[in-house]
């Protein structure tokens, strides 16, 4: 993983090289740049913004140490001048983010840095990775709660993820999404998510006998999950139910299907447990399920009690990246626009004002001004981009409410329009739409 003492270094290097151009050319005044995507990847009809706040309270840490500013120095591109301003660099700006844990739509902010133009362009390459994991993975995750329809989804997927930081920083995308638990000790210890696990195949097969390998388990850790599918899967079962009879103290909590038709495999193994009295024990189900498979097991009416989730999830494997844009939209109170073809971008800084049913559910958001009066009463909202970082402070209390991005999902999920909800690729026909001003500025930008 990345050392604190380097992730100033964590950028892109023409970043560095424009920043410099803007030290050396005086150009100090303020600009806004705003975080946003353009489209939904074809397999998501939102996506779950989370990691915005973090990215920007980590933003305070920053600091070129002297390591860093060695290194740059022998690359042979800075001036000295220069590198004595790093040294000194603390972001001075502001920083408006969405909470964690909002469903968000195209070219609405994630967030937006307004600060002199060349702290907040230092900040561009950093933010965008940061945010980009963790919505990416949060969005895949909620997909797989939604499918679950209420029962636990757990994530097995760290050994196959991207590289340490993905695995670690994921499983707080993962809570937030309302995962139930994680078999990652770390992710889960660090992000306070459940963590969950007992046995592999390989434990079954260090011993002669597949029995004698439950009873010993089971004795070590009582109320455990066995894994009955190293051999025969029903014959697993069998000595499961078998082992429970012949030694009424042993206690199992649950059996984990790994192989084979996972719904059929349910159905015959809830039998064998029902008819030898054991209808608590619950059947936990893995290998390879996505929300597809999870949603056409449930639908088949398979008694599964709870789903393992690995790879699918951990690299979002159906949409590994949504195409996040870091661009100027005002300098010096000016609006700027980028007008190449198929990347344009909303001038200025902005607000977003989501509105309300009278039961709760979402009707549709508003893209404004972020200084603009909405005389239209259709039009105003909650409005979400709300101060995270003003004057380079980081704003405690706000801070404080990516802790209830769980509970904000939760809630999203019950106001989210049907459409929106729905698994299969199409539109989910939410209204965003630009407000008055905001529509003339881009028109005559």
């Amino acid at each position: 993983m990345v050392d604190d003492s380097e992730l100033a270094l964590l950028t892109d290097l023409y970043q560095l090289t424009m920043t410099q151009a803007y030290w050396k050319e005086a150009y100090d005044q303020r600009a806004t740049f705003s975080l946003f995507f353009r489209k939904l990847p074809p397999q998501r009809r939102f996506m779950l913004a989370c990691g915005q706040q973090h990215a920007a309270a980590l933003v305070n840490e920053l600091r070129f140490g002297e390591a860093a500013l060695t290194k740059l120095a022998e690359t042979g591109l800075f001036e000295t001048g220069f590198l004595d301003w790093l040294r000194d660099w603390r972001f001075e700006g502001d920083i408006h983010t969405l909470p964690e844990g909002t469903p968000v739509f195209p070219n609405e902010p994630l967030l937006e840095v307004d600060a002199p133009i060349a702290h907040a362009q230092l900040l561009e390459s950093l933010l965008m990775n940061l945010v980009q994991l963790e919505t990416v993975l949060a969005s895949k995750a909620v997909r797989l709660v939604i499918a679950a329809q209420g029962h636990p989804v757990v994530d097995f997927g760290m050994r196959r993820m991207h590289g340490i930081d993905a695995a670690v920083r994921g499983v707080r995308a993962y809570r937030n999404a309302g995962l139930a638990g994680t078999s990652n000790v770390l992710g889960g210890l660090r992000h306070g998510l459940a963590i969950n696990g007992t046995m592999a195949h390989s434990y079954v097969l260090a011993h002669d006998d597949e029995y004698e390998a439950f009873r010993l388990f089971a004795r070590h850790y009582p109320n455990t999950t066995l894994l009955v599918d190293t051999h025969d899967t029903l014959e697993g079962v069998r000595k499961v139910v078998e082992l429970m009879r012949e030694e009424p103290d042993i206690r199992v909590q649950a059996i984990r299907l790994d192989s084979g038709d996972l719904g059929d495999l349910a159905k015959q193994a809830r039998q064998l447990l029902d008819s030898a009295g054991h209808s608590e024990v619950r059947i936990i189900a893995s290998s390879g399920l996505d929300e597809d498979a999870i949603n056409a097991l449930l639908e088949d009416g398979a008694p599964i009690d709870a789903f393992g989730v690995g790879t699918q999830m951990g690299v979002s494997a159906d949409a590994p990246v949504i195409d996040l844009s870091y661009k100027l939209v005002a300098y010096a109170g000016e609006p700027r626009v980028k007008h190449s073809t198929g990347k344009t971008n909303l001038p200025c800084a902005k607000q977003v004002y989501r509105r309300y049913a009278e039961d709760g559910g979402y009707l549709g958001d508003v893209i404004a001004l972020r200084d603009e009066a909405l005389a239209d009463s259709a039009e105003r909202g909650e409005p979400l981009l709300r101060p995270l970082v003003v004057a380079g402070k980081l704003d405690a209390d706000e801070m404080a409410r990516a802790d209830s991005a769980k509970e904000r999902v939760a809630q999203a999920l019950k106001q989210l329009p049907a459409d929106a909800l729905a698994l299969d690729d199409g539109e989910s026909g939410y209204s965003v739409r630009l407000s008055p001003e905001l529509e003339r500025l881009r028109s005559e930008s």
